[in-house]
């Protein structure tokens, strides 16, 4: 009896076969519980000060003339020698009366639109590593063929809501273009809103139209009805550069939504104490969204947040640390206090796809939900502390994001849920498998994992003894043999092509 109970289990659960891979429908994630309070009032009103300290006193420095030169007309004190900018927090208050506490980013396909703000979250591709790897074919060097895999996958996952900036950087093209091809891709492989590299006017102003292009709007459409976003590096402590100054400019000039984002290491980037890191980043966040609403009062921003720690003994970054965890947490609460939007994110030093890559991700990610982030970046496939983009690590992190959504799903309690006629119905020391209660639900009465592994051991092993990362290997492959190209007009497709023609020409040798 046991021997063909055995095979059943074991073929029922190897990921072999036409089935679909088992995953969640398309919908807007909602968090309902309230957000964790780590930090009290009294607290966040002491970073908030501090904050203020820094800018009023310390200053930014702004390598841009023309950020210099709005900072200058809205009544700052620039010092135009050393590229340094005070603000009051007036002028910080005046500008936080234009921000949006929510907006919407609508991609070409309006059903795929992403909520930032509220209690909504979404998850997005890892963005930016300049290598891939896979247990095949080992890590390698970002290309254009992994990238447009990569993508595919984010597509064929419903709990992506949005794509990052390059999943890995495609080296083999040229660096000053290759942003063309990466966007591109975007469009035509997925239909889902994309982050657009803020390095510089070009760059933004390039996946600004080609969005535009894809839904057929106007770039002044595109301003009143936003579909690409962006992250703003601040070069912690306290710089922005002026590629990172004018891509940020140029997302607020066309309506485009902003992620004003500190990279705050503490003991290298920023002060080693957590409340030291949290009024840097604090005051490095603000400074930035009072640029985006100095060039279009209304413009979508969000408070942007990364703050983590090095490893003291060798000043290796490390993610997924106690630490991360609570500044994600209390990130949201500062959030809060200026009624932003959150952009915060997972992450992990391992180099592998293994249980330091998932512990050390998962505990970052719970940072992320408890502390309401709207935008949770880089959510599937980081590794190697965001040097590399792994196809396995991206199916343990969609199984990872899926359990999350299932958990935030709100308990039900009605008369159907309390089930009390079927616990009348069976017998004391009886069961509730044939209970008509439990045959109307057994199909959908519980998350249907697909990369876990629930066999006893022997149908395991006879299954072929997989482990998770293995199992990843499989249904990675599985999704991009399943994966379904989004449908795209011609005529928006040939505009596209022209584009990206037009715009390698005459960016040539340059600098876009």
């Amino acid at each position: 009896m046991t021997e063909p109970r055995r095979k059943r289990g074991a073929a029922r659960t190897s990921n072999r076969g036409p089935t679909a891979i088992p995953q969640l429908p398309l919908r807007r994630v909602t968090n309902p519980y309230p957000p964790m309070a780590m930090l009290s009032a009294d607290q966040i009103e002491a970073i908030h000060e501090a904050s203020m300290h820094i800018l009023e006193n310390f200053g930014i420095e702004v390598m841009s003339p023309r950020a210099l030169s709005l900072f200058d007309k809205a009544g700052a004190k620039v010092d135009h020698a050393s590229m340094t900018v005070r603000i009051d927090r007036g002028m910080i208050d005046e500008a936080l009366k234009t921000t949006r506490s929510s907006y919407r980013l609508t991609p070409r396909n309006p059903a795929r639109a992403v909520h930032l703000g509220g209690n909504t979250i979404n998850f997005t591709l890892v963005a930016g590593p300049p290598n891939v790897h896979d247990m095949e074919r080992g890590r390698r060097a970002g290309n254009l063929r992994d990238y447009c895999d990569l993508t595919r996958l984010a597509q064929h996952f419903n709990c992506i809501h949005m794509l990052g900036n390059q999943v890995c950087a495609p080296v083999e093209l040229p660096a000053n273009s290759r942003h063309l091809d990466t966007y591109f891709a975007n469009l035509t492989l997925t239909d889902k809103s994309f982050h657009v590299s803020a390095i510089g006017r070009g760059r933004a102003l390039d996946g600004i139209e080609m969005m535009a292009i894809s839904r057929g709007l106007t770039l002044d459409e595109m301003r009143d009805d936003p579909g690409v976003t962006t992250i703003i590096s601040v070069n912690s402590p306290r710089r922005f550069d002026e590629m990172m100054a004018e891509g940020l400019m140029t997302m607020a000039e066309f309506g485009q939504s902003v992620a004003v984002t500190p990279f705050t290491l503490m003991g290298a980037m920023s002060p080693v104490t957590l409340a030291g890191a949290l009024a840097q980043q604090n005051a490095e966040a603000l400074f930035g969204v009072v640029l985006t609403q100095l060039v279009r009062p209304g413009a979508p921003v969000m408070y942007g947040a990364f703050t983590s720690n090095v490893d003291m003994k060798s000043g290796a970054p490390a993610f997924g640390t106690p630490e991360n965890t609570k500044a994600n947490i209390a990130s949201g609460q500062l959030a809060r206090r200026y009624g932003l939007p959150y952009r915060t994110t997972p992450g992990s030093a391992s180099n592998a796809a293994d249980a330091q890559g998932a512990y050390e991700t998962l505990m970052a990610l719970w940072g992320a939900v408890l502390g309401h982030g709207n935008l949770v970046y880089h959510a599937a496939g980081w590794q190697e502390g965001g040097l590399t983009a792994s196809f396995e690590k991206f199916i343990i992190d969609v199984e990872m994001i899926q359990h999350m959504m299932e958990f935030l799903r709100p308990i039900e309690v009605n008369e159907a849920e309390l089930a009390v006629e079927a616990l009348g119905a069976v017998p004391t020391g009886g069961h509730f498998f044939g209970e008509p209660h439990t045959l109307e639900r057994y199909a959908t009465a519980f998350y249907q994992p697909m990369l876990s592994n629930w066999q006893n051991y022997e149908a395991w092993q006879e299954a072929g003894g997989l482990d998770t990362t293995a199992r990843a290997t499989r249904l990675w492959k599985k999704a991009l043999e399943d994966h379904v190209e989004p449908t795209m007009d011609i005529s928006a497709r040939e505009a596209l092509e022209a584009y990206v023609a037009r715009r390698k020409e005459a960016i040539g040798p340059g600098e876009p």
